[in-house]
């Protein structure tokens, strides 16, 4: 009998508790289960302890737990705040992009850095359908462990503005300011400075860095720029 009630009590929390899971992970947001950064994928692991004793184990209190989970969901939305309002809390809490293959090079101290194997590196690439690493211009591993392909200009797949008659241009941005903030390290790699970017700012009407969400310059130096609020929001297609 008794164990009959045990099966009763463990049926019962995970009629409870998987909806809750579910409310939370949703509450959590996308890019939890996505990317799953550092602290995100600890986080995963801590719920999952969490709700698997509390199923497995019929002599652990139910309510406590929901509480848990739900505390844990609120650190996991204070963490993933602070790191979009603080960048060095963002770069303490995870990963940064490490450069893997330049030039169709290996970076063979990166490599060994960051744990990754050639052949782990291969197999991403043919995962992306790249068969030749002398076709690569340059290969990020990001955050979340996937790896970021750049092809030389050769090698990359025709788009319409490839057709037109014009020299190729490998086109790459360089961020300038990230959330309001200047980098000025870009800056000086591409031999311009802050006066410079301000001006550059003026010409499209916007007086303070602090507008500026992202900003970026092509190898041309033009600046593309997104604002935190722009006067109007253009309609923006729905993926479901």
């Amino acid at each position: 009998m008794e164990l009959f009630l045990d099966f009763i009590k463990v049926l019962g929390r995970i009629i409870t508790i998987l909806p809750l899971m579910l409310i939370i992970t949703l509450y959590m947001g996308k890019r939890s289960i996505g990317e799953l950064p550092v602290f995100d994928f600890i986080v995963i692991i801590t719920l999952g302890a969490v709700v698997g004793a509390d199923i497995a184990d019929p002599s652990i209190h139910h309510l406590p737990t929901a509480g848990a989970i739900i505390a844990i969901a609120l650190l996991q939305k204070v963490i993933a705040w602070a790191k979009i309002k603080n960048h060095r809390v963002g770069r303490l809490l995870t990963f940064e992009p490490t450069l893997v293959i330049y030039e169709g090079q290996f970076h063979i101290r990166n490599l060994q850095q960051i744990s990754y194997s050639i052949d782990n590196i291969l197999q991403m690439l043919r995962e992306k359908d790249v068969f030749k690493v002398e076709d690569v211009y340059f290969a990020l591993i990001e955050a979340n462990g996937n790896l970021s392909v750049k092809l030389k200009p050769g090698k990359e797949a025709a788009k319409v503005e490839d057709v037109r008659p014009a020299e190729y241009v490998n086109s790459i941005e360089f961020p300038v300011i990230m959330d309001g903030r200047i980098y000025k390290e870009t800056l000086a790699y591409k031999g311009l400075d802050e006066t410079w970017l301000r001006k550059e700012l003026l010409k499209q009407e916007i007086v303070t860095v602090e507008d500026v969400f992202y900003a970026s310059i092509n190898e041309d130096n033009q600046l593309h720029v997104s604002l935190r609020n722009p006067a109007s929001n253009p309609s923006i297609p729905i993926f479901h």
